[in-house]
């Protein structure tokens, strides 16, 4: 089953897609780069932080925030890529549960919506 969509508005969507992921693929990146770097500050200093004193806890949190939004940025670029990957084989704006069209306001807000709105959270 493929959805008909207009030309133009397929390629808006696509180029938003791909806009989408180049970004996520650098915020990835900058996020690898920078844990590296603090690893090796962290092995070549004399002292590293204590984890239980107020510094060391605030590294600790910090860390894990960083960690957490890399994580949010790669689930968020696997929808991305699912989305264009479903857009190469004919089936973007097909909802994966139903099978009926997703209204293309939807997609505009949200272009790697796989689902119709009600089964977003089920999914």
């Amino acid at each position: 089953m493929s959805r008909d969509l207009a030309e133009s508005t397929l390629n808006r969507l696509r180029t938003k897609l791909e806009s989408e992921r180049d970004r996520l693929v650098r915020v990835i990146d900058e996020f690898e780069r920078e844990r590296e770097a603090s690893r090796l500050a962290e092995t070549s200093s004399e002292h590293a932080a204590d984890p239980d004193s107020a510094d060391g806890g605030s590294l600790a949190f910090e860390m894990e925030m960083d960690l957490s939004k890399q994580q949010n940025a790669q689930e968020l670029l696997d929808k991305v890529r699912h989305a264009l990957d479903r857009m190469d084989q004919g089936l973007y704006g097909i909802c994966e549960v139903t099978g009926k069209p997703i209204p293309v306001a939807r997609l505009e807000a949200l272009p790697y919506a796989t689902t119709l709105v009600e089964w977003a959270h089920r999914v």
